[in-house]
Order: structure tokens, then sequence, then C-alpha cells
């Protein structure tokens, strides 16, 4: 492994058509938002932007009821546009420090944050870095040699990451020759960690999924998840539940067994035969919703019941024209990437399923691969950094200013106004002139 904390030169790109070859095919409209606060063009499903796909009348799915408002809820700018021809970037990882891109130059690159000026980068020799995530001081890293790397990057002023384990270890003289049962057969290509046990999940395109006990470096539990590759893993960290996605066009829950390291599968949710690429988990005080992202362009969602704890589907989100390659969630709002080159970032409203589509970003000029987020601010407007990357390997940060919704603002508005009216009964009460003139002779009632 190489550490480096030089500068390299990225291409800092006012006008990426100057430096990058690729046509625009998969962009829609003339529109550029790599300059000044632009205003979300309304992207709803009911007044889209552009015409959308028909839905096949034997589809068994709804499509989720969408509220559009009269105010425009969403600026968005353009803060940096990088781009260097050294292999697409597969992954992005956010800490409260730096953002980490792993690509298929077998480089991690370390960002810091806000500003994006590069920290410096590891060089690995194992093959592009398909997957990454951080968590704490860890980072964890998955490469071509089909292994994960586990590193300590808690120095934050001069980025030198130590590495830490290797997973699987190398095997002992003794051992050459046997199988390897715990390393996996093809590219790792997604990443999940439960944080309090300690476990970290890895999905390959051998249609496995492995778990790895990171304080005894091992690994615990492999089984066959899919009949295709193994897209995307996520977890819910308040029950354990590993939700998995797959070429197959399938959605699996599994379980861990109680005080074991098995897991079983307790659902599948199945639906039209396309790709499932990606998923995202949003969490909320008793909600909880799981998102997919599929080949068709479209967005499905599970919401999660109280009682039974089952998934049931409540519907999808129309807008993207070709794949969806990637969400991420962060408070009440869900980003999504597309293989059409936008980027649509969409909002839930509380405890029913309208969604509303705020803004369509089409700064990239290929399709969107991975995507994700860090909260700057909530005061009046919640404000967002938001990181993307695109197989036009260039890497994108933007700032995202988000006004509250209509019914955010009522409700603030009524509890300002009820304050108000008990400050003002406090401060100014009403004596009667009666009272006030017996008070000042000293009567008694």
């Amino acid at each position: 492994m190489e550490f480096s904390g030089e500068k390299t030169h990225w291409n800092f790109v006012d006008e990426e058509r100057k430096y990058i070859n690729l046509p625009r095919r998969f962009s829609f409209g003339n529109n550029e938002a790599d300059s000044d606060f632009t205003s979300a063009r309304t992207s709803c499903v009911s007044a889209a932007s552009f015409p959308l796909w028909p839905i096949s009348p034997e589809t068994p799915w709804t499509r989720s009821p969408v509220r559009a408002s009269s105010s425009p809820p969403l600026l968005y700018h353009c803060l940096a546009s990088l781009h260097r021809s050294e292999g697409n970037i597969f992954s992005i990882a956010v800490t409260n420090d730096f953002v980490f891109t792993g690509s298929a130059s077998s480089r991690i690159h370390a960002w810091k944050q806000p500003d994006c000026t590069e920290m410096g980068y590891i060089k690995a020799t194992s093959g592009e870095i398909r997957a990454i995530l951080a968590y704490g001081k860890m980072l964890f890293t998955t490469h071509g040699d089909y292994k994960i790397r586990v590193w300590d990057v808690s120095l934050t002023e001069n980025f030198r990451p130590k590495k830490t384990i290797t997973l699987p270890r190398r095997r002992s003289f003794f051992s050459y020759g046997k199988k390897n049962n715990q390393q996996h057969r093809d590219s790792i290509s997604c990443i999940a960690y439960n944080h309090k046990e300690k476990l970290l999940y890895t999905g390959s395109w051998d249609k496995t999924v492995k778990v790895w006990k990171i304080s005894e470096k091992r690994c615990v539990d492999s089984f066959v998840a899919h009949e295709g590759h193994v897209n995307a893993i996520v977890l819910n960290q308040e029950d354990g539940c590993v939700f998995t996605c797959s070429s197959d066009g399938t959605v699996k829950i599994w379980r861990r067994v109680f005080r074991e390291s098995s897991h079983i599968l307790t659902m599948t949710l199945k639906f039209q035969p396309s790709p499932v690429n990606t998923l995202a988990l949003y969490l909320s005080p008793g909600e909880c919703i799981l998102y997919s992202g599929t080949s068709d362009g479209l967005i499905n969602f599970w919401e999660k019941e109280r009682m039974s704890s089952r998934y049931n589907h409540g519907g999808f989100l129309q807008g993207h024209h070709f794949a969806v390659l990637c969400l991420a969630t962060i408070k009440d709002l869900i980003l999504s990437g597309s293989e059409d080159a936008t980027i649509r970032i969409w909002r839930r409203e509380a405890g029913n399923p309208f969604h509303s589509c705020l803004a369509v970003i089409d700064g990239h000029h290929g399709p969107v691969k991975c995507l994700a987020a860090a909260l700057e601010t909530e005061e009046i407007m919640m404000g967002l950094l938001v990181y993307s990357a695109s197989l036009d390997q260039t890497f994108k940060v933007w700032r995202v200013k988000v006004y509250p919704s209509e019914k955010e603002t009522l409700e603030k508005s009524e509890a300002n106004d009820q304050n108000s009216k008990t400050t003002d009964c406090k401060m100014s009460p009403v004596l009667s002139p009666s009272w006030v003139e017996k008070k000042i002779q000293g009567s008694d009632f």
C-alpha cells in the first residue's frame, strides 16, 4: 500500500464539455446548475418536467400520491466539479471530517469537508475499489482481490491511515492447498456494518452474503442469498434486520438467529422482473420504510407494520427515464441517481405515503453511479452537502437548501402564535381601574 498526502491536480471545471468527450446522450434539457443558486424545477408525477413512461395495466403496484408546492421548495448549487481520467468512481463514504471515494484506479481518495480539498490518497495494489463504508474512525474497503481491508483514519490533520485488518486473513503455510471457504469468488459489490454487534456484511457477484466478526477477524456466516448478483445491502440498526437486493429482481429480508451467527430468510419482496440495483432505508420514530431502485427507472417503497413487522408495498416513485443506480436517505429526503445522468431529490410527508420531487439536478454527463449526503444545518432551511459521482469520471459537490414543507411552516407558525399570545398575556396583564383604585386606597375585597 502506498500512502500519499500530496495534492493531485484535479481539473476544476466550469464547463465539463471542454474536458469530457462523452456525448450528452443521457441528459434531457440544456439547463446547467453549475453556477449560482438555481430554483428547483417542479417534477412531481402530476407535473413532471418530462413525459412519463406509461404504466402497464397488468402491474400490481400503485404510484405514490404526490403533492405539488406553489413555492420553490429547494435551491441547489454546484460547489465543485472534479474530473480526472483515472477510472470511474464506484463508491462514496462520508464521515464528520472526510469524504472518501473508491474507484477503478485502485486509489482511495480523501477529501476534506466541506470545501472538498484533497487530503491525500491510499494507493492499493489489489484492483478496483467497488464498495467503501465509513463508521467512526474505521474505513472499510473492498478490493479487486475479493478481500476486505479495514483502515484507522483517526488522524485528521495529516492523512496517514493505518491498515488494521485484512479479511480473510492470509492463510498459514500448513493450510496451503486447502479450499478457502471464507473468501468471496467474485467482486464484492456492497458492504454494511452492524454497529451494536460489530458485524460486517459483504455482498458479492458470486450470489453470496458473508458475515464477518471484526473483533475475531473471521467469517462467522456465509449463505447464498440470491440467484443473481447481490447488488446492495442495508441494515436496520434498531432490530438488526438485513435487506439484500439482486439482479434476479428480488429484495430479501434476513434475520440473525438469536445468540447464533446464522441468518434465516424471513420475507421475499418480488415484483416486476427488473434487476434491483440499490436499496436505502428511512428510519424515524415509529416509521421504517425501505426504498429500492430498479432498472426500469422506478423507486419502489415498502412500509413496516408496527404490529406484525411485515413490510407492505406502499407504491412507487416514477420520474427517472433509465435505471436507478443509487439511493440515499437523510432526514425526510430521498436522493436518487440514475443512468439518465440526473439526480432527483424527493421529500416524504410524515405519516402518509405522499412524495414530492423537489428538484431534478442534471449537471452530470453520464450515469450517476453513487451518492452520499451530509447535514450542514437545520435552522430555518435545512442545508445539505450532496456528493455525487458519475461514469463520466467526474465527482461533484452540491450545496442544497431545502425549505420546510407547507405543513411544517403552518405548524411552526401556529406554535409561534401560541407562544406570542402566552407571552403577551404574561407581560401585559389587563388590570381593572376600580381594582387599582381600591388597591391604592388600601381597601380590602
